[in-house]
């Protein structure tokens, strides 16, 4: 029996100690975790239910040269509701005035609201949706609906914010204005994104039921700062008629894509860019920046180049004869021919260039330079064709232009092939920017498309014009080519575009392309500037695969798109500070209303208002009592009633301008 009692009171010591070791081992554990983990594990715990998160600042917009929004960061809300937290007193005084005012806002009844916040409450829903894509002024309305007012922690009011980037003038220069988010950095937004960011702010939230975070208060603990404005160099009404001209010509001619672009001459200004791709279902968009990445051949509009060098070398000039024969000559076994069917015979090289004859201008390269290629790839290298322009937006297409010490890719085709604009590759910009230069009297400048970098009405940078090339030819050779530009419109290639109410210079391009099918395709372009004299704008004009069966020279489908961007800006926008009137008026004084009183007095009969300006016409009759309505713009080229004819107050006469 005591061997008994000792065994049970050895267990019970036994059983005792380990619990005292248990105890120890817990109580150490404790202090460890207290002392020792207890910084860890209290991240670890607070990690869990309390984070930081990041508020993103309001991206900078972007605006056109007249102020207009290209771009633009706008807060939307979404409102969620923490439908525990609110006390009984609360929700029952306020439920019903709160489910009203939803309703006024939301749309949907009263009573959709009541039984919605009432079911979310009976199942302790802390995060139920409310509504989302609020503005900041309806935000505000809701901030002070009943309940709502009471703040995060009566009134169980939870918003967060997020930022929206619109395009408030819809898809019109979309791809040049760009992106910059999970795509990628692409146009003015991925190129100035350090300045359009801003920097972000922190909100602290804690984590609620069903992995849901609510944010601790109202207000941010480090505010976001928003990001700087950038003025791009586009003039939206140039932009609007850039991009309409073009949409219209690509849809008529069914293209597959094309691209426009209008640079202030002096300054490189890029005043328009519109770049539109077809879709499958045969409408057209802002696809893809062909102005700047795309390289091709140019084509004809390669021959100005090539006249250049050979003026600049004097190895011909102007009236140099040269014999097209019959439109066709071989090289290497290649046939080289003319549009014009039987060629143009014997013409001078200004001629050539006017007709845009491709033997011709084939036969002065090749004579001149096919025992020094060198030279004439020189004389290309020197006025910067082989280089990029070095644009801040990025993605430029590198230009090509063969050289003869590249044994490998250069062939006895090479130079004949270069004088008319095969084996060579240009982007639409880096043609442009050569164009623009000849316009610009040899001062070839890097195009711009931002003009400032501002916040709120500060300036923090300005962009200066970027000289690339101070001189890119002598003057007397500029003056020469100028006027062969000039005679393309008025006689040349392009004659169907000439108006003679205001003056275009330029050169037509009609390029085959995928010529190594059975299937050769063409690249229709025109480049030129206006007004010939006074150059204030080049412009240049692309458009892809063009439907062979409507038609694909360069002179029917690129150039109408150029002379209706000119007409527009003519319009719109004097090129001159003073008009000429006609010999018929010109013993009258410019000042308009001694003019209205001298042409009005004692007035009887219908005057003659014929090579009259129009709007200066239409201020005449409208004032003699008319109602006028008219045609076209420019000057007055007819008038439904005869002059000499008694007035009659209130009598509609029609006018037909030039």
């Amino acid at each position: 029996m005591a061997i008994h009692k000792k065994q049970i009171l050895n267990r019970v010591y036994l059983l005792t100690g380990f619990m005292f070791l248990f105890a120890f081992a817990i109580g150490y554990k404790l202090v460890e975790i207290e002392f020792v983990l207890g910084d860890e594990f209290r991240k670890k715990a607070e990690e869990g239910s309390v984070k930081t998160f990041e508020i993103a600042a309001n991206r900078g917009n972007v605006y056109t040269a007249d102020g207009s929004l290209l771009a633009t960061s706008v807060s939307k809300f979404d409102i969620r509701m923490d439908a525990v937290t609110i006390s009984s007193s609360d929700f029952e005084k306020g439920i019903k005035g709160l489910s009203k005012s939803l309703s006024k806002m939301l749309g949907k009844s009263a009573g959709y609201y009541e039984n919605k916040i009432r079911k979310a409450r009976a199942t302790k829903n802390r995060y139920l949706f409310i509504t989302r894509n609020l503005s900041y002024n309806e935000y505000l309305s809701l901030k002070k609906f009943p309940i709502f007012k009471l703040g995060t922690y009566r009134g169980g009011f939870i918003v967060e914010q997020r930022t929206v980037r619109e395009h408030p003038i819809g898809k019109i220069a979309e791809r040049a204005v760009g992106y910059d988010d999970y795509r990628g950095k692409v146009g003015i937004e991925g190129s100035f994104y350090e300045f359009l960011r801003g920097k972000n702010g922190k909100r602290l939230k804690q984590k609620i039921a069903k992995g849901q975070w609510k944010p601790l208060n109202d207000n941010n603990e480090i505010e976001p700062i928003d990001g700087r404005d950038i003025i791009t160099t586009i003039d939206l009404n140039i932009q609007d008629v850039a991009h309409h001209a073009l949409l219209g010509q690509l849809e008529k001619f069914k293209a597959d894509h094309g691209t426009v672009v209008v640079m202030e001459t002096k300054t490189g200004e890029i005043k328009a860019i519109s770049n539109l791709g077809r879709t499958s279902k045969g409408t057209y968009y802002e696809q893809r920046n062909y102005a700047i990445y795309e390289t091709y051949e140019p084509g004809s509009t390669f021959k100005l180049m090539g006249m250049v060098v050979a003026l600049e070398d004097k190895v011909i000039d102007t009236s140099t004869i040269i014999d097209t024969e019959k439109g066709v000559v071989y090289f290497h076994g290649k046939r080289v021919k003319d549009s014009h069917h039987g060629g143009y015979g014997k013409i001078s090289a200004a001629k050539v260039f006017e007709v845009s004859s491709n033997v011709g201008v084939v036969k002065i390269i090749n004579k001149h330079y096919k025992g020094d290629p060198k030279k004439f790839v020189d004389g290309l290298k020197r006025m910067n064709l082989d280089k990029k322009i070095g644009l801040p937006i990025k993605g430029e297409g590198t230009p090509l232009i063969p050289d003869p010490k590249n044994k490998k890719k250069w062939n006895g085709l090479s130079l004949p092939w270069m004088a008319y604009g095969y084996g060579v590759e240009l982007t639409p910009l880096q043609i442009l920017t050569f164009y623009n230069g000849i316009a610009n009297n040899g001062e070839m400048v890097k195009p711009r498309f931002v003009r400032e970098i501002r916040t709120q009405s500060n300036v923090i940078t300005k962009f200066e014009k970027e000289v690339i090339n101070p001189k890119i030819c002598s003057q007397e050779t500029i003056d020469k080519v100028k006027v062969m530009m000039e005679n393309v419109v008025k006689r040349g290639t392009a004659i169907n575009i000439y108006d003679k109410n205001f003056s275009m210079a330029g050169k037509t391009g009609t390029g085959q392309t995928e010529y190594w099918t059975d299937h050769t395709k063409y690249i229709s372009s025109f480049v030129g500037y206006f007004p010939a004299d006074e150059p204030k704008y080049s412009c240049i004009v692309v458009i892809h695969k063009p439907d062979k069966k409507i038609g694909y020279y360069g002179n029917i489908v690129a150039a109408p798109v150029f002379k209706q961007i000119a007409n527009k800006i003519y319009s719109d926008t004097p090129m001159h500070e003073s008009v000429e009137f006609s010999s018929q008026l010109a013993s009258l004084d410019d000042n308009f209303n001694d003019y209205f009183e001298k042409a009005n007095k004692n007035h009887k009969q219908v005057p003659n208002v014929k090579n009259m300006p129009g709007m200066d016409a239409i201020s005449l009759l409208e004032n003699l009592g008319f109602k006028v309505g008219f045609s076209g713009i420019g000057k007055v080229r007819s008038q439904s009633i005869k002059p000499g004819k008694q007035l009659e107050k209130g009598k509609l006469i029609i006018l037909n301008l030039s």
